[in-house]
């Protein structure tokens, strides 16, 4: 039902209700660029510069395994000169409307596409798909970066210079991104390196940064976390004594309150170690609301709930931490 109420909705818009960008002026002859979800949009801005508007459809707090796109996306989508989204099937409920545009002749762009498959992870429940979280290992968000220089090239060689510039900037600032997460992560004593959260979206990671990471749910969360997966977890957490859990942003806390509860029962006290962006940046206009600010946000709040050393301002000072 909703594939053919989705197909109905782009039928109308190939037939005149929407207007592709090619067809209206850019302001100051820029161009318009969609993308899925925010770390996605992040890079695409960073590198496209004064090139493009460069605008995401997946908000701060909003599950993008989740998301249906609406009216107004598929418009959106539409109306865009150049399309980039995640890939590896973070925005299943999207894929359909975006193979359509494509179809019509629109530039697609999947960022994970340049991914060698050795660097992908296959957890046991991924239903044969792997792993789409790649943004949490900094390295492997490289990746990516080269993905949407090379898209942006394809799509306006004339500014190719520009794309390539502003790429190797941007490499550079990851770079020292990824010097500091190995370094606060790498001061988590080796008995509580034990990191447990909502959802399994922060495996790329742990195996990054030396960390057991454990999600109550699968690595999409429309997998159900049943009574089980919660009392081996609390087992877990009573046993070894890990002192936190997190919660996400973009996931239901329920599951890691039961958690507490369940460890608080058998007499171990269990607090919540902060808010982790695990599918989603936070709020546009703010640092976390970066890829950089985000990644930064989540070793800090980890490396400080674990026992490690971290400033509550993080690798700039910036960070809204109390």
């Amino acid at each position: 039902m909703i594939k053919t109420v989705l197909f109905s909705i782009l039928a109308l818009i190939f037939s005149g209700c929407g207007k592709p960008a090619a067809e209206k002026p850019s302001a100051e002859g820029q161009h318009t660029i969609v993308t899925t979800v925010g770390m996605v949009g992040d890079l695409v801005r960073q590198v496209a510069g004064e090139h493009a508007q460069v605008e995401f459809l997946v908000g701060e707090g909003v599950d993008p395994h989740l998301y249906k796109p609406t009216r107004s996306d598929v418009a959106a989508l539409m109306g865009a000169d150049a399309i980039f989204y995640a890939g590896l099937y973070l925005e299943g409920r999207m894929i359909d409307a975006l193979k359509k545009v494509q179809e019509g002749g629109k530039p697609v762009f999947a960022v994970t596409d340049p991914v060698p498959e050795a660097f992908l992870l296959h957890p046991e429940d991924s239903q044969g798909h792997a792993d789409p979280h790649i943004w949490m290992d900094v390295e492997g968000w490289v990746y990516a970066v080269d993905a949407v220089v090379a898209g942006l090239v394809e799509f306006d060689a004339a500014h190719a210079a520009d794309y390539q510039a502003n790429a190797q900037q941007l490499k550079e600032e990851l770079k020292s991104l990824q010097l500091y997460v190995k370094e606060v992560l790498s001061s988590v004593p080796e008995s509580q390196r034990v990191m447990v959260t909502a959802h399994d979206a922060f495996n790329y990671f742990g195996r990054a940064y030396g960390l057991e990471v454990l999600g109550i749910q699968g690595i999409s969360t429309e997998s159900e976390a049943g009574i089980q997966d919660i009392n081996r977890l609390v087992d877990l957490l009573v046993e070894r004594k890990i002192p936190a859990v997190f919660v996400e942003s973009t996931v239901a806390s329920k599951n890691v309150m039961a958690l507490i509860e369940g460890a608080a029962s058998k007499g171990h006290e269990v607090i919540i170690g902060g808010e982790l962006f695990s599918d989603a940046m936070g709020e546009p206009g703010t640092y976390e609301g970066s890829y950089i600010g985000m990644i930064d946000h989540n070793a800090t709040t980890v490396a400080r709930a674990l026992g490690g050393e971290a400033s509550p301002g993080g690798m700039q000072g910036k960070l809204d931490h109390d």
